[in-house]
């Protein structure tokens, strides 16, 4: 009773003159379900009568209902949300389009949002025109991809207008880390939107969607301490797919100036490692061949929940040489190296990969199992951002050039063949010419066989937003990215036609883009590899027709800085081509 009456004070100064403007964004999650079909709180109109005391849910309402048996899944795609009432939420069939903009979490974001909407009886449209639903999930870590998404926005709105009167009214919502970032602007702005939903309340689509059948508009941005969607199974987009992405952690506690990431998906937490190797189970038992495992920080995994997985390497954080963290270290539970030997073992016909890191996350325990598993791919991503100490220091990375070539060093002692991939940004606040041409000898140093590489676009809410000068000009920036551009892309051709007269195993996807003759696929080092479509002996040397999902021997015939081009030797098991390599035997 006293929490009870505590809660209806807030909601009497949330709803006074001074905090009406406040509440429409305040996301006080306990004030978004009164079970009185009269929505309040930030996903609805403003009420400024007195909320029923007894209208508040009760500390029980919010207690979890299933707890995961030990050492035991408890992913169950019919799950509820305890203080949900769903049997209102149903769709009647309306049909959602989703569009997704950014990195793969957020793909894998699309998945658990469809999982939901789907078991409250939604259909997937295979595009805009046909929908009811639109929506878009979206990115902010650059201006260029929330750039995108508005002139996105412009068009959902003139579909709006030409819906026809006798249909549903077209809704179109606004997921992910730009809902977050921008709530206010994009409900402010005359783009029609319907619903914001941050990338921690997907579980409350159903209702918040319900609610946009009134005329509301409905808005849940906030963030949790402990969301992670373990108790939802993702239903993938493209069901074809031999690939699929599996998110073990979300959040990120790195705090690097430039990153709105912190301040869009909120602190580090990890999904038991148990919830993990069942989906990935199951997606083996789909026919998945390749699983990527998700997180923004993914080798800062951590789990502490109880599990009778016994702990294979030490649960004290150890960092690379030479490198540190803005937050203290943390102890307890099983770690990345832990999980990927599990994930490894469930499938030897599945090959795993893993993005993105961190690069004081290395210990030697992970360096080794990537080593010795044979279906673990061996490419490392390893973002530096930038070659220059002062710069690094500026964007609070955590570690020196020297450190970070030391690190490089010590992955190629342990995994000889492995690829390098990285990220780097051009222009950041106080770069100069001299760190400029430090970032170009790191590149010319390391020799990476992929990168991404960005002008610096400066976020809202980040360390350098509120203490740094973003004072490199435009200009300069552009000149210094395709300065980096064109020298990574020099080094990466010289580093593939060294690959010339390889052969090299390739996980078949599907038919190139670009001829109807051709199939494409990934090798090791996730490089693309393009094949002709011809019959080629299987293990029992019969001939057979190349279907995506196989396994397959190429010997590389040309290449280019991003593609490798060769012709089908054979089919092959993965588990067999390990065993030949381990004997350094050619792939027979």
């Amino acid at each position: 009773d006293v929490m009870k009456m505590a809660l209806n004070t807030l909601w009497m100064a949330c709803t006074s003159a001074k905090g009406g403007r406040l509440l429409r964004y305040l996301q006080v999650s306990i004030c978004q379900y009164t079970g009185t079909g009269g929505q309040v709180g930030p996903t609805s109109a403003v009420s400024k009568s007195k909320l029923p005391v007894e209208t508040i849910p009760t500390l029980k309402d919010f207690m979890l209902q299933n707890v995961p048996v030990e050492g035991k899944a408890n992913i169950d795609s019919t799950a509820t949300v305890p203080y949900l009432q769903q049997g209102n939420y149903l769709s009647k069939d309306r049909r959602v389009y989703f569009e997704t903009y950014g990195c793969q979490m957020n793909v894998n974001d699309t998945e658990i949002a469809w999982s939901i909407l789907k078991q409250a009886g939604y259909k997937q449209a295979l595009s805009p025109q046909e929908a009811d639903v639109i929506l878009a999930v979206t990115c902010a870590i650059r201006e260029g991809a929330e750039k995108k998404v508005w002139s996105r926005l412009d068009y959902f709105r003139s579909l709006k207008k030409k819906r026809s009167r006798k249909l549903h009214p077209l809704k179109v919502g606004v997921l992910g880390c730009m809902a977050e970032r921008l709530k206010t602007k994009i409900l402010e702005t005359d783009k029609m939107v319907d619903l914001v939903v941050g990338p921690d309340a997907y579980k409350d689509l159903p209702r918040l969607l319900s609610l946009t059948g009134d005329g509301q508009t409905a808005v849940n941005v906030l963030l949790s301490l402990d969301e992670t969607y373990a108790d939802v199974m993702p239903v993938r987009i493209s069901q074809n797919s031999k690939s699929a992405f599996v998110s073990i952690m979300r959040g990120c506690e790195n705090m690097c100036s430039y990153c709105i990431v912190p301040f869009t998906r909120g602190k580090e937490r990890s999904r038991p490692i148990h919830s993990i190797i069942e989906e990935v189970r199951q997606l083996s038992d789909q026919g998945v061949r390749e699983v990527t495992l998700l997180g923004q920080n993914v080798n800062s995994y951590r789990d502490t929940f109880e599990s009778s997985i016994p702990v294979t390497h030490s649960t004290s954080t150890v960092h690379s040489r030479g490198f540190r963290t803005v937050y203290k270290d943390k102890s307890g539970g099983r770690r990345f190296a832990d999980l990927l030997d599990k994930v490894s073992l469930v499938d030897p016909e599945m090959r795993i990969r893993f993005t993105s890191p961190h690069p004081k996350d290395f210990p030697d325990e992970l360096l080794h199992i990537i080593k010795e598993r044979h279906n673990i791919c061996r490419h490392i991503h390893l973002p530096a951002q930038s070659g220059n100490n002062e710069v690094l220091r500026s964007m609070r990375r955590g570690y020196t050039r020297e450190a970070y070539v030391a690190l490089v060093d010590h992955i190629r002692s342990v995994i000889p063949d492995v690829y390098l991939s990285s990220d780097f940004i051009a222009g950041f606040c106080g770069e100069s010419e001299e760190s400029h041409k430090d970032t170009l000898s790191l590149i010319e140093r390391v020799r990476y066989d992929s990168a991404f590489l960005f002008a610096y676009s400066m976020r809202q809410k980040t360390h350098a937003y509120h203490k740094l000068n973003d004072d490199v000009p435009h200009e300069v920036k552009q000149r210094r990215l395709k300065e980096l551009i064109d020298l990574h892309y020099k080094i990466a051709g010289e580093r593939n036609k060294t690959r010339i007269g390889q052969e090299q195993v390739v996980l078949v996807n599907k038919k190139s883009k670009k001829s109807k003759d051709d199939f494409e696929g990934r090798n090791d080092g996730n490089i693309k590899v393009i094949f002709p479509d011809i019959p080629i002996p299987n293990q029992k040397l019969e001939e057979q027709e190349i279907e995506p999902g196989d396994y397959i021997i190429v010997k590389i015939t040309g290449s280019s800085s991003v593609t490798l081009r060769g012709e089908p030797l054979r089919k092959r098991n993965l588990s067999r081509l390990s065993l030949s390599a381990a004997e350094n035997q050619p792939y027979s």
